[in-house]
């Protein structure tokens, strides 16, 4: 389409807008058709608008256009009628026009009024534009306007095809230019940003800028070409059209709309680029606390992340709140119906959420516990692998994963075992029913032994014994003993009561616990030659 086309189109577009500020003069139009701006419609023929006239009375404009392009048509596609002979009669306040004797249409005053003159002056105009466009209509469609239009059509294919591969070897060269000369420089923007400033990504931002503009040329000429192409026939030509408009009402609706929200654009990317470049500040330096290359007195290094993680989002919220009035559509009663709808659903089903993170991060500024940490909660111990804002992790002893959600964290009680283990020793302990027959200095004795025998048990501090109870049958003992590794406590435990049954059996005393009911005949001990008994094999 060429330049003239698209300004025509253009100045009626804006000649329609400014419809509402005509004069009104007589007319014998219902009253009511006068008001009605946009009782309008365009006469084309082969996609092409000719004039515009007006519904009059209970014939719409759309309908009544329709009906004299379908009688242009049909003299146009009749070589008989002469298109010079247009005649324009005057009667009962219309003006009918009419091709060699054939009626096109009739001309009221409030047609006229759409180019703001008489309707005397506008018929004038619709007789030359009629004669133009049948001549033009038959011309269009004769065997040399064809041949002309297909010869135009082969070259227009090849220089097509010419422009796209010279487009393509000429940004094949930009991209190799792009790689030597720009990377480098990104690389240095990195190093005098002290890595704020990614290069990977910033050349990611570069690479895709490139291929945006790279196909955004290559629609451009496509459909350039496209329009020209279908633009040279007169049975593509409406589609040709067609095809423009699409193409250029949305980028010009697009358009407006952009530069209206420019100065809004400019504010938000400014709040993102403050942003962004302020978390990474912080990010950074929260790192080095967590590195303990710098050190905060009365801050803990493992409160580094977690705390980081908080002005993170307070940041992020006041960055959302400064920037909300300033997003496109933030004003309208769809936009609040949707933030009013949302806050709701996150009100309603945030209690647990939000009370997870608030526990997690409690458990973590009271510093219960830290990575690595062997820890009890409730019946569950384990390794604690990780901590998140809503559940910690420990890893069992048999490699299973527990999953515990804070807030039951932050109600149960905790035992750490690592924490004093790794500045004092950790004490493992025992208990053992003894009868009031035997001396609690021999059975002291007999414990302290039991612990001394059990590899992994400090010798100093040495073990020492209490005595927890003095029960109806017998005195509960209680055997303490000192350890290097607390990720070791059952095999200790399992040591520790399997060298206790051996100097008990040693020392032929019988062990009363759980429970004891009266004296029996032989001691309950276990014979030293019946230590070593060999399993029973079966045939």
């Amino acid at each position: 389409m060429s330049i003239f086309s698209i300004s025509k189109y253009l100045l009626c577009f804006l000649f329609i807008l400014q419809l509402p500020s005509t004069g009104q003069g007589q007319q014998v139009v219902d009253p009511q058709l006068r008001d009605e701006v946009q009782n309008l419609a365009a006469v084309q023929i082969d996609g092409i608008d000719l004039f515009y006239i007006r519904g009059v009375m209970s014939y719409p404009a759309k309908l009544r256009a329709e009906t004299i392009e379908n009688r242009i048509y049909a003299i146009a596609g009749n070589y008989s009628i002469n298109p010079k002979l247009v005649t324009s009669v005057n009667e009962e306040g219309r003006i009918k026009i009419s091709v060699d004797g054939e009626f096109v249409l009739a001309v009221f005053d409030a047609d006229g009024e759409v180019e703001g003159v008489p309707k005397e002056v506008f018929a004038e105009l619709i007789s030359e534009q009629l004669t133009q466009a049948i001549q033009k209509y038959r011309y269009q469609r004769s065997a040399p306007a064809i041949k002309t239009s297909l010869l135009k059509a082969f070259i227009a294919l090849c220089i097509l095809v010419i422009v796209l591969w010279v487009f393509n070897f000429l940004f094949k060269r930009l991209n190799n230019w792009f790689k030597r000369r720009i990377e480098s420089k990104v690389q240095k923007i990195e190093d005098a940003s002290f890595k704020l400033i990614q290069s990977d990504k910033l050349l990611q931002g570069f690479h895709l800028l490139y291929n945006v503009l790279r196909i955004s040329i290559i629609v451009f000429i496509s459909v350039g070409f496209l329009n020209y192409f279908l633009g040279l026939f007169p049975w593509t030509k409406g589609l040709s059209v067609i095809i423009i408009r699409a193409i250029l009402d949305p980028l010009e609706s697009f358009g407006n709309g952009l530069i209206q929200e420019l100065p809004n654009f400019i504010v938000l990317t400014l709040i993102w680029f403050v942003t962004k470049y302020l978390l990474k500040f912080i990010r950074l330096v929260f790192l080095e606390v967590g590195r303990e290359a710098i050190h905060l007195k009365g801050f803990d290094a493992e409160w580094a992340m977690p705390t980081f993680r908080i002005v993170r989002l307070l940041i992020i919220v006041f960055a959302l709140v400064v920037a909300f009035p300033y997003i496109p559509g933030s004003d309208t009663n769809a936009f609040k119906g949707i933030s009013v709808f949302l806050g709701i659903i996150f009100s309603l089903g945030s209690s647990s959420f939000i009370a997870n993170i608030v526990a997690g991060y409690s458990m973590t500024y009271q510093g219960a516990f830290k990575h690595g940490d062997f820890i009890k909660v409730n019946e569950f111990e384990g390794f604690v692998e990780s901590q998140t804002s809503m559940v910690t992790r420990l890893r069992s002893r048999k490699n299973e994963e527990i999953v515990i959600p804070n807030s039951v964290m932050l109600s149960s009680n905790v035992i750490n075992y690592s924490m004093k283990a790794k500045k004092h020793d950790l004490i493992i302990y025992t208990t053992v029913g003894i009868g009031y027959e035997t001396p609690w200095r021999q059975v002291d004795a007999m414990l302290k032994l039991a612990a001394n025998r059990t590899e992994g048990l400090m010798k100093e501090p040495e073990p020492f014994v209490l005595k927890k109870a003095l029960g109806d049958f017998a005195i509960t003992y209680e055997i303490n003993a000192y350890c290097l590794d607390e990720t070791k406590l059952p095999q200790y435990y399992s040591l520790l009561h399997q060298h206790i049954l051996d100097v008990f059996n040693e020392n032929e005393v019988a062990i009363m616990t759980p429970a004891y009911m009266a004296d029996p005949a032989t001691a309950k001990v276990v014979a030293k030659d019946q230590w070593d008994i060999p399993l029973v094999k079966k045939e």
